[in-house]
């Protein structure tokens, strides 16, 4: 068996495994990191970067060395009804500069950025097909892990182990830390489709159990995401591509030309959805980031992001726990503290839109409708669901009078007024 050690040891390089070890290699912290595949992701999938993911990035140094072949601003999102009628349109140019805008990349391309700029860092070892099977203990603290790496058995000790491996987190089970998990009955079908017409803002369709959005790429692209029922993947590529072509082309008349792109189902993923509710995301020596602590639904739009804010924010507490020796679960509450109010706010704000936004009920429906069209007229209410969803805010975009005000029950006398820098 193979003994090694590290300052800091990782389970999983996704979104936030591989951001906190290149932001630890970057301050000269030793960091072994564990991923269980045999390289880097390739699969479909779809890559929104929204503001507090692109600010992460540009700390890392990343942001302005992403291929410009391979990423596309955007700046506006319409909602609209199925059928093509608009309901709201949301302004990235409203949020204050530089990161006013989403910028969609093509599959995997910022992930590969980050993996690629982890290679080329002295202090840190990426280790792929490394699968992890449990925890090293001492007196009750972690001190380390071990994994199979290929045919080896490999035992790697740390001062603290990061469990990033997801919503069916191992480090997780394996630090007897109990779960929430709950598997939503919609996930989404992704596809990349060709511009065929132009299309520079991203449209998001709602109606009675459908949802579809179009999010323009880089190389004439075209991200469609389509809501589905768990399971029934297979059950819509037996139907064929002309019936799923037509349920696109019923939803949003005006893009059949792209709709009509789709020719191979090799085009085409499926994206489950989860939720992560733990009640700690700590303990002696070991710490959850990311999906292993708080998966949340993607209407959100802040899954990967929070993860990756995740990383930033423990990287910067660990280099102090380092220089204290103190590893401790008390020391590692401090990342917890500051990170659950908003994960837990997103969490929220996410269930309500499933309830909303995937509804059959006509009246839950028409209430939903006349909320986006106040929030199409009010510009303080409308920047602060802007700004949750760039990531920029901690607290919920409404309290109980904000509510009765979107539903049109209320007037508001600030509608017009957005304080500066987007306080309100």
């Amino acid at each position: 068996m193979n003994i090694e050690e590290a300052d800091i040891a990782v389970v999983g390089a996704g979104g936030g495994g591989a951001v906190l070890a290149l932001a630890l290699a970057q301050k000269g912290i030793k960091t072994i990191v564990l991923e269980q595949a045999p390289g880097p992701p390739s699969g479909l999938r779809g890559e929104i970067l929204q503001p507090n993911g692109q600010r992460v990035l540009d700390q890392l140094g990343l942001l302005n060395k992403l291929p410009a072949d391979s990423t596309r601003t955007v700046r506006r999102f319409h909602f609209c009804k199925v059928g093509g009628e608009r309901l709201c349109t949301v302004d990235y140019g409203d949020l204050p500069p530089p990161y006013n805008r989403a910028v969609v990349t093509l599959p995997n391309v910022a992930h590969h950025a980050i993996l690629s700029a982890i290679e080329s860092e002295p202090s840190v070892s990426l280790r792929y097909r490394s699968a992890f099977t449990g925890l090293l203990r001492e007196n009750g603290r972690v001190v380390g892990l071990t994994a199979k790496q290929g045919d080896d058995h490999v035992t790697v000790k740390a001062r603290v182990v990061v469990g990033a491996d997801g919503a069916f987190s191992k480090v997780r089970e394996a630090l007897q830390i109990p779960a929430d998990l709950f598997l939503y009955p919609q996930g989404y079908l992704i596809a990349l489709l060709d511009a065929a017409i132009t299309l520079d803002e991203a449209k998001y369709f709602v109606g009675k159990r459908t949802i579809l959005g179009l999010f323009p790429a880089a190389g004439d692209k075209v991200y469609a995401f389509y809501m589905i029922k768990t399971g029934s993947y297979e059950q819509v590529k037996e139907r064929g591509l002309s019936s799923l072509r037509n349920a696109w082309i019923a939803i949003d008349p005006a893009s059949e030309a792209i709709f009509n792109t789709l020719t191979d189902w090799k085009q085409t993923a499926f994206l489950p959805t989860g939720r992560v509710r733990t009640p700690t995301w700590v303990a002696d020596g070991a710490v959850l980031i990311g999906d292993a602590a708080h998966a949340m639904n993607p209407h959100a739009s802040q899954g990967r992001m929070q993860a990756m804010v995740d990383a930033m924010m423990l990287a910067d507490l660990l280099p102090d726990c380092l220089t204290a020796n103190d590893y401790s679960a008390g020391r590692l509450k401090e990342f917890e503290t500051t990170r659950r109010p908003q994960v837990t706010m997103l969490q929220k704000l996410a269930d309500e839109q499933v309830v909303y936004w995937n509804t059959a009920n006509p009246v839950i429906a028409c209430l939903r409708d006349r909320v986006f069209r106040t929030l199409d007229g009010n510009a303080r209410l409308r920047y602060r669901v802007l700004s949750t969803t760039a990531g920029l805010r901690q607290s919920p975009p409404f309290g109980m009078l904000d509510r009765l005000m979107a539903a049109g029950l209320l007037p508001d006398p600030s509608a017009d007024r957005v304080a500066a820098g987007g306080a309100q």
